[in-house]
């Protein structure tokens, strides 16, 4: 499978759709004002034309050739849609593929609560980090703290987690209820 450039993700210079304007003949663009998205041609002010970008529907920014599917074996695409820019499936509605443009970081502890998994670090839509158990949705367990492989002196659970607290750093147990905790030793 080929690697996808990551540096797409962040790219503003891809948002020109691989369509023509049906009034002029110019490429068409995504525009953006305020929260709102819509699709104009490049060449305004001579040309007005424009039309939505409606519900769930996501135009196709540029075909990425040489990047394919790894579900369906598909090429690839930057999309734009109702939530930014992604990189999908060009199959959508048969093959649902988006690619991911953040890396899980697995943190080598087993998960407290099913005793299968393992913790991995994730980083959720808005940038913070959280981690989570690596069997979801067969486990649920999430904790927000980076954590530690210790168990807690007062109620044995597996883990604690790093809090700062008052400029100290402190294990203290995830545990609701429990007030197990200790000085981190450095």
């Amino acid at each position: 499978m080929s690697k996808i450039d990551q540096s797409l993700f962040r790219a503003q210079e891809h948002e020109t759709l691989e369509e023509a304007c049906p009034q002029c003949g110019s490429g068409l663009v995504m525009r953006h004002v305020g929260k709102h998205s819509f699709i104009g041609c490049s060449g305004y002010p001579s040309c007005d034309y424009t039309r939505p970008v409606k519900g769930h529907e996501s135009a196709i920014l540029k075909v990425l050739d040489e990047a394919l599917c790894p579900e369906c074996g598909s090429v690839l695409a930057v999309k734009q849609g109702r939530f930014g820019m992604f990189i999908g499936c060009t199959a959508f509605p048969n093959c649902h593929y988006i690619a991911d443009d953040k890396e899980e970081k697995d943190t080598g502890m087993p998960c407290p609560s099913c005793g299968e998994g393992e913790l991995l670090e994730r980083v959720n839509r808005f940038g913070k980090t959280f981690f989570a158990c690596d069997q979801y949705p067969k486990c649920k367990y999430v904790v927000n703290d980076p954590p530690v492989r210790e168990s807690c002196p007062e109620c044995g659970w597996g883990i604690m987690v790093k809090k700062s607290v008052k400029g100290k750093t402190l294990l203290k147990c995830p545990v609701k209820g429990c007030s197990g905790q200790k000085p981190l030793a450095e």
